[in-house]
């Protein structure tokens, strides 16, 4: 089904056709400051319009991106205690505001509806996942640790070196921790007897 186009009776006003003309790009950058057309020339309406996802927020804070071992600096905006931008920070003397890929879209990372916020266990030849208190989980945690410590001590080598270690557990830890978390984990497995920590930002 053919649509007629709507054709023009008698003139159409001057002050219509010069408000199309200034609203034209190539109008505004021919007459304007702006010639080589990289400012204000080429802003539609729309343009305007547009604000910063981080106006709105109510606070800042500095934080460093957890993914690597570089340790890009990265501004948190927030608002009603909700994330809702993470950006690279400026001040950052290793990153200069910039930020990866990864680092970019961290802010998946803490506010994905994929993101696991309780404990989850699956039971040996278990076929589905149950939900754990956090106290529960724990207290198994360490009963393991301590088995497999345990199990896996040696006092001496062969020759009666002492070694006082064990090779029955080890770290490895992701690139989510931060220099802080990594410090307490290598003092932690150091003073169990633990010779293999080892972090997969560094591998």
């Amino acid at each position: 089904m053919w649509v007629s186009r709507p054709r023009w009776r008698g003139r159409v006003p001057a002050m219509e056709v010069t408000g199309w003309l200034r609203a034209w790009p190539l109008y505004r950058q021919l007459t304007g400051d702006d010639r080589l057309g990289r400012g204000v020339a080429v802003r539609s309406r729309r343009t305007e319009d547009l604000v910063a996802r981080t106006d709105e927020a109510d606070s800042v804070v500095r934080s460093v991106c957890p993914y690597c071992a570089v340790g890009c600096g990265q501004r948190v905006y927030t608002q009603d205690g909700q994330v809702t931008q993470i950006e690279g920070d400026p001040d950052s003397p290793i990153s200069r505001g910039r930020l990866c890929p990864k680092g970019a879209a961290s802010k998946n990372l803490v506010t994905s509806p994929l993101r696991q916020t309780k404990v989850r266990y699956r039971r040996p030849f278990g076929t589905g996942w149950e939900e754990l208190d956090l106290d529960t989980a724990m207290e198994m945690i360490a009963d393991r640790v301590l088995a497999a410590r345990r199990d896996g001590w040696e006092d001496a080598d062969p020759d009666g070196r002492p070694l006082n270690r064990t090779t029955g557990i080890a770290s490895l830890g992701g690139a989510t921790l931060d220099n802080e978390e990594n410090y307490l984990i290598k003092k932690l497995f150091t003073a169990l007897g633990a010779i293999q920590v080892e972090n997969q930002a560094r591998i």
